[in-house]
């Protein structure tokens, strides 16, 4: 039951108050309003540039701090034509540039409640029911992968996760080497003896968890990888035996389940054996490709990640959820005693006496939102065949982009997909010099943008410069793709006879 208005300001929060909830439906529809119409534009970009963006912001929006408040409807409409209209739009098809997905509307609905909410996740009694509800998604996900004694925290995605996994790693390694607790005494002297393995491709976070940790970049050692992208076990063994000989202590293995380029899986199998022989913490970074474990046709190329010591999940990927949503998973949920502290005011040592389950031990935050809500409401609302169908789709798209691309004379593909990400190069007749193709595919990206066309990503291969579809829309449909490609060839003619005169002239 709502009770009357009481003050000014009661409008201006969630309450049981009438005015209260008439404003806050009010603020929702107008919220609405302006994200349908994002919706329906036709174009994943509009083209502005950085400085047009700037000026069209600072124009409507004159003062961070204004003295008056302006009417919602009025404030809408600047955001839309400021802010909305200039937004990149991942719901369309051809937005293709980056591990960004479309959400799943569960998930959205799911934001709503948990910004009305507004709990955190680092004490019991600051969430109630929603530590339970991300144990149970913790506990369905240590189900999933395969971790049988496992356990799990919610992230804010791959990064953090990465850093996890490598700190744990970190502080076992110390306790079991020297019986040093880093956690209380600080880095050992010995600390720039231990190095970290994972392939070339991996993902960047691996070096800036190892610069966080206090064991530098240079801990990394990078493992060449194979024709197929993935890790070579060959020169894993040799890269092992050679940190041996030179008296270093290899201590964590990170493998990568889907490389943000390529999509390679590593040989989780392999690695998990070698892992093991040379007792390494064994880590998958799997924040691409862990959605694979919801597809029975395609979950097989996992093999393996059941053998980790510790996951990264990302739910913004390949499990469609709104940003930010990532989960780190330990195998043995002993691990996470390598992290835990205590605070009087938050979760005192007599809560775990008493059985209270307070989060905060798992994690690197504390205030922490309840984000575990967005899969936990998606995984009830889809079914488990519509989620097959859905992998199904998008890596069924990556193929025939590759296929078209591949049988085309004007492209060269750098690589057959494993999850959804096709690598290929605009070359022409393929006569062109090689600094031209590569200024020519630059050009071609930049063109993309600038019309508000598509939105495609750029990379390197070996230093030379390569356009990256990144396919996360499963509704997405072949023509889309085909439609692009053709509209890339005929950029790639323009700009090439563009920069014949530009080189004329000069």
């Amino acid at each position: 039951m709502t009770t009357s208005v009481k003050t000014k300001i009661d409008a201006f929060f969630l309450t049981n108050s009438q005015g209260s909830m008439e404003s806050y439906q009010h603020l929702m529809n107008q919220a609405m309003e302006t994200l349908t119409s994002a919706v329906l534009a036709n174009a994943p970009f509009s083209g502005a540039s950085p400085q047009l963006v700037k000026e069209r912001l600072e124009a409507q929006f004159p003062e961070f701090l204004p003295e008056a408040a302006g009417s919602p409807r009025e404030v809408f409409h600047k955001l839309s034509s400021a802010v909305a209209d200039h937004a990149v739009f991942v719901h369309h098809p051809l937005c293709a540039a980056h591990l960004h997905c479309p959400p799943m509307l569960p998930g959205l609905a799911a934001e709503v409640l948990i910004s009305g909410l507004n709990l955190s996740m680092d004490s019991w009694d600051q969430s109630g029911a929603a530590t339970m509800v991300e144990q149970m998604v913790m506990d369905g996900l240590c189900t999933l992968f395969g971790l049988n004694e496992g356990d799990g925290v919610m992230t804010s995605g791959g990064t953090q996760s990465n850093l996890m996994g490598l700190l744990l790693a970190r502080e076992r390694a110390a306790l079991k080497l020297w019986n040093w607790d880093i956690k209380k005494q600080g880095l050992p002297v010995e600390h720039n003896l231990l190095k970290i393995l994972c392939s070339d491709a991996a993902h960047f976070s691996v070096q800036q968890a190892a610069s966080v940790l206090g064991l530098g970049e240079e801990a990394v050692i990078p493992v060449k990888t194979d024709a197929a992208h993935r890790m070579c076990m060959n020169d894993l063994e040799e890269k092992l035996k050679q940190l041996k000989k030179e008296g270093k202590i290899p201590f964590a293995l990170i493998a990568t389940a889907g490389t943000t380029d390529f999509g390679a899986i590593d040989p989780l199998e392999k690695m998990s054996q070698a892992a093991k022989q040379y007792d390494l913490w064994f880590h998958v970074d799997a924040a691409y490709g862990g959605g694979l474990m919801m597809s029975d046709q395609h979950k097989y190329k996992l093999k393996g990640i059941d053998k980790a010591d510790s996951i990264t999940v990302d739910f913004h990927k390949m499990f469609y959820q709104p940003i930010s949503c990532g989960a780190f998973l330990v195998n043995d949920c002993s691990s996470f005693s390598y992290m835990k502290r205590h605070a009087d005011y938050l979760n005192p040592e007599e809560d775990d006496e008493e059985e209270v389950p307070n989060l905060v031990g798992k994690s690197l935050q504390t205030t922490r939102r309840f984000d575990a809500l967005k899969p936990f409401l998606s995984f009830q609302l889809i079914s488990r065949s519509d989620w097959s169908e859905i992998i199904r789709r998008t890596l069924s798209l990556a193929k025939d982009a590759y296929k078209m691309l591949e049988h085309d004379s004007s492209f060269t593909v750098m690589h057959k997909p494993e999850l959804s990400t096709v690598v290929f190069r605009y070359t022409g007749d393929g006569m062109l010099p090689e600094e031209s193709v590569n200024l020519l595919n630059y050009r071609i990206r930049d063109r993309l943008l600038a019309n508000g066309e598509a939105v495609i990503a750029r990379t390197k291969v070996k230093g030379h410069a390569c356009l990256k579809f990144t396919l996360l829309n499963p509704l997405a449909e072949a023509e889309d793709l085909s439609k692009l490609i053709q509209r890339i060839k005929e950029i790639g003619q323009k700009e090439w006879r563009r920069l014949q005169n530009e080189q004329g002239r000069s």
